[in-house]
């Protein structure tokens, strides 16, 4: 059956799908119930809306989709085929925007929330699992979302807004983001268990400018440190893997395939030896970012509160 069409006037068709949405938005619930009651002063009286604004609200609403949604008559109307058709869309719609509105309060609930939080990799066997026990002794209801990534990848996300905080490496320093240098953590020469080095407990970093070097790909927070410290060291590094994770490249020298620069390993890995680097001072810092002027739920504010208080003990 055709849709029987109203009189009034419509929306140009170039603008139509760009503004349509924007339209009917505010119309959307009192269409809902006046379609419930089918009468337009129950409607108003249940919605607590003038009854001339709800009659109003409804004639524009046909208006703009160019089709009649009631038949009336009197105060009382009664649907359309298209007006029922339109309904159960309608009500789906409201549906999930309830939803999605029941969602976001629940993630801001100061007992109950959510915390989107990233970290890197290497912080993720034993400091950011030892991070959220001590927060949630005091706060046991937040909930989080947990990401693990590369610096460069979490920074990108907490640009998007998928993010609310991120331990990265190095601090970043850019004008859209607040940063907080947390703390150092040591890098370490990772050998082969036989390799001639393996007997020494400390090395200057330059007693490696002929080995080669197994790393994090470029655009890794670990390996922009890597290439850094070893042009400190006078040399430039012959790299023959690039991996994504550390344990990985811990593997990797265990193999024989290389040496590496890594920070501790969560427990210790068979097959290599972790010599201290005397000579340059062989760190990585550790800060917590966010964005700047980024507004921030309570429970988002208090897990930041608790990481800034841990300032020099983060790696503890």
């Amino acid at each position: 059956m055709a849709h029987e069409r109203s009189s009034g006037a419509r929306l140009s068709q170039a603008s139509y799908e760009e503004d349509i949405a924007l339209l009917l938005a505010p119309r959307l619930a009192y269409f809902a119930g006046v379609a419930r009651q089918e009468h337009v002063t129950r409607a108003a009286q249940e919605m607590g809306v003038p009854q001339s604004t709800l009659s109003r609200a409804m004639v524009r609403l046909e208006q703009d989709l160019g089709v009649t949604l009631f038949a009336r008559k009197g105060r009382t109307v009664s649907l359309t085929p298209a007006g029922r058709a339109f309904l159960a869309s309608v009500e789906r719609a409201l549906s999930e925007i309830e939803r999605a509105a029941d969602s976001v309060r629940a993630d801001a609930d100061p007992q109950a929330g959510k915390v989107a939080f990233g970290f890197l990799h290497t912080m993720g066997s034993e400091t950011v699992p030892g991070l959220i026990r001590a927060f949630r002794a005091d706060h046991p209801g937040i909930r989080f979302t947990l990401v693990q990534n590369y610096g460069e990848a979490m920074i990108e996300r907490l640009r998007a807004g998928e993010l609310d905080l991120c331990l990265t490496s190095p601090v970043p320093d850019a004008p859209d983001l607040e940063a907080r240098r947390l703390d150092e953590q040591r890098l370490l020469l990772v050998v082969p268990d036989d390799h001639r080095l393996a007997s020494r407990r400390r090395v200057r970093l330059a007693e490696a400018a002929d080995e080669t070097f197994v790393t994090l790909e470029p655009g890794y927070g670990l390996r922009r440190i890597t290439d850094d410290l070893c042009a400190e060291a006078g040399f430039t590094p012959r790299v023959a893997f690039e991996g994504e994770e550390a344990e990985t490249l811990r593997g990797l020298v265990a193999a024989g395939l290389g040496v590496a620069l890594l920070p501790p390993p969560a427990v210790p890995r068979p097959g290599v030896v972790e010599l201290t680097v005397t000579a340059p001072k062989a760190v990585r810092e550790i800060g917590l970012a966010w964005l700047d002027g980024h507004p921030e739920t309570l429970p988002v504010a208090a897990f930041k509160r608790f990481l800034l208080s841990r300032r020099g003990n983060l790696l503890a």
